[in-house]
């Protein structure tokens, strides 16, 4: 089987030690995680791991069901590339002198879509949210003015569906509360 990019979601409780859980799935399996993001969801209480893997279809599918089977995750899925709308953020530190090269940093920020997010007198801090791909884009033209810190977040994802997966995690929940 092919290998394929795949975007991995869980909706959980939060509690210590299971990222660290589901992180030795993958390590088990001798899967390198990507980028992997845990945030709070549209349900109060209710976390999301959104986990970005390049693995067989398989291979991802067995790591779901073992996901699904730690005991504080509600429900978990995988996506394939074109089933989801996926984002990243970058942050790009620059010296401040760099913009006294004219108009150049301020084209090439404007060309990418992204945004100067501080000025501070010794530095700059520039933002772009987009694909993996545009923000290696934006620090290879960035990079002769002197990038002093870079950091690529992690992805984050929806489905593309109309009602992604969370919409059963909610059932779950109001089932469970119901008896």
């Amino acid at each position: 089987m092919e290998k394929r990019e795949f975007t991995i979601t869980a909706y959980t409780e939060n509690t210590v030690g299971l990222l660290h859980r589901i992180t030795i799935i993958f390590t088990k399996r001798k899967i390198n995680i990507e980028s992997i993001t845990a945030s709070e969801s549209e349900m109060e209480n209710i976390y999301r791991f959104t986990i970005a893997v390049t693995e067989t279809e398989e291979l991802v599918g067995k790591v779901v069901k073992q996901i699904e089977k730690l005991v504080e995750v509600h429900k978990a899925a995988y996506f394939k590339k074109e089933e989801v709308v996926q984002q990243e953020l970058a942050l790009y530190k620059l010296a401040t002198e760099s913009l006294t090269n004219g108009l150049e940093v301020e084209r090439i920020v404007r060309e990418h879509s992204a945004r100067f997010l501080t000025i501070e007198k010794n530095f700059v801090v520039i933002e772009k949210a987009g694909y993996r791909r545009e923000a290696f884009a934006l620090f290879d033209e960035l990079k002769p003015f002197g990038i002093k810190e870079f950091v690529l977040s992690g992805r984050v994802a929806v489905s593309r569906a109309e009602h992604g997966i969370g919409a059963e995690v909610r059932e779950l929940l109001q089932a469970e509360t119901n008896t």
